[in-house]
């Protein structure tokens, strides 16, 4: 996919997820199916994916380079990174990864700030996709704690999905 494809899908699928939560009845935000995260937790731990993400493509290239090394082979497709996540989350038979262990349940106050924080930090994802070269997306790798080492790109595309597949899980559960 070309940066502003997914750049352009970032925003459709947070856009959904943002108009589903934000029409969502407000006593829904602190709930869940049993033994599931609430609403609120599944925003937050969007936030939690998203922001690490956009923290690391502000640090100078170099540094990434030098801290996690070079792609050693093509990018993947869209269809390809979202099948190798459903697959490596089968696997992990649910497993829940560092940042959102034990995550604390998002108050009703703490509704806009959190959904305000996903808008902005989504934006901030969409603008750095169109800024960066096309070299660097395919050549810069990341960690993703699932996925293991991914070029740029890739975690990127798979930022779209996560989000799609939290806004299906809310659809679908809540």
């Amino acid at each position: 996919m070309d940066k502003e494809s997914i750049a352009d899908l970032l925003e459709e699928k947070n856009q959904a997820l943002l108009t589903y939560l934000e029409q969502q009845p407000e006593e829904k935000w602190p709930e869940g199916p049993a033994g599931k995260w609430t609403s609120g937790q599944q925003a937050l731990h969007l936030l939690q994916s998203i922001k690490p993400l956009n923290d690391a493509l502000s640090m100078p290239k170099f540094l990434l380079r030098y801290k996690f090394g070079k792609a050693n082979r093509e990018v993947r497709s869209y269809e390809t990174v979202v099948q190798r996540y459903q697959e490596r989350l089968k696997d992990a038979k649910g497993a829940t990864f560092r940042g959102s262990q034990n995550m604390k349940i998002p108050t009703i106050h703490e509704k806009k700030y959190i959904l305000t924080r996903l808008q902005v930090e989504s934006k901030k994802l969409q603008y750095k996709t169109r800024k960066m070269s096309d070299k660097n997306l395919d050549t810069l790798i990341l960690p993703h704690p699932l996925m293991g080492k991914m070029p740029v790109r890739e975690i990127i595309m798979w930022t779209a999905h996560h989000i799609e597949h939290h806004t299906k899980i809310l659809q679908e559960n809540y």
